[in-house]
């Protein structure tokens, strides 16, 4: 009953989602065009390579543009929350037989559906800047991406459970994750950050995805990077079990 109740409702929220194009637009359009456009700009050959420090090289380019679709997947699941929240939507859900855990599960679910569709057609529309003969690790790329967004979503709930109004829903949300890009160590190596900033960037779960996102994009092997996993599922247990305390649903 609860399996059958949970896909309902990502089934609705999937066509609520698709019935607002600009959202569909922004949230996969802007960063497909994006990646596009700065592999255009920069010619970058988009290879598998050794990444010693910063910057958008190697797969620096396909790790910033995932991020970007992973951030925009937390946006919209802040947004969408506090507008349900706001409209007395939370509440009437709530209502339901539906437990609060399996509404929140159906939403992650379609940002997740959503991230892994976005990154399916950055690929394939970036395909001309992977040069013949080179085998980018499609499959695990994804994975990757998933876990990352998984870890991000996170935050999202934390941000959406303390957010008063949809009105400042997307605007605060946006202040907290894109700064966060700044110190991840996809421009500048964590190592050479400032003691502060250094401290900052690694309590953050962005930090651990760069560091996944570039790895296996490069070739690495998972178990090099089990403690990155590890790192975004302890953030993602802490932001949950506080957002839990902190939520309000109406």
């Amino acid at each position: 009953m609860m399996l059958r109740g949970l896909w309902k409702l990502t089934w609705i929220e999937i066509k609520v989602f698709l019935r607002e194009p600009l959202g569909a637009i922004g949230t996969i359009g802007v960063p497909v065009l994006l990646f596009v456009v700065l592999g255009r700009v920069t010619n970058h050959k988009l290879a598998p390579s050794s990444f010693p420090g910063g910057g958008l090289s190697g797969a620096g380019l396909p790790v910033l543009v995932s991020l970007l679709i992973a951030i925009s997947a937390v946006l919209s699941l802040v947004t969408i929350i506090s507008i349900y929240r706001e409209g007395g939507i939370l509440k009437r859900l709530r209502a339901t037989p539906l437990r609060p855990y399996t509404i929140l599960t159906a939403h992650v679910i379609v940002k997740l559906m959503l991230t892994a569709a976005t990154l399916a057609l950055m690929l394939m529309a970036g395909r001309r800047y992977f040069p013949a003969g080179v085998n980018v690790p499609w499959f695990s790329f994804t994975i990757a991406l998933l876990i990352s967004t998984w870890s991000i979503l996170s935050v999202g709930f934390l941000i959406a459970s303390i957010v008063p109004t949809a009105r400042f829903a997307q605007p605060i949300g946006a202040v907290i994750l894109y700064p966060m890009i700044a110190v991840s160590g996809l421009f500048v190596p964590v190592e050479a950050l400032p003691p502060a900033l250094h401290a900052v960037a690694r309590a953050l779960p962005l930090t651990y995805a760069v560091n996944l996102l570039k790895g296996i994009w490069n070739g690495d092997r998972w178990f090099t990077h089990m403690g990155d996993v590890a790192a975004m599922t302890v953030s993602f247990l802490f932001c949950t079990v506080l957002s839990a305390k902190v939520f309000r649903w109406e």
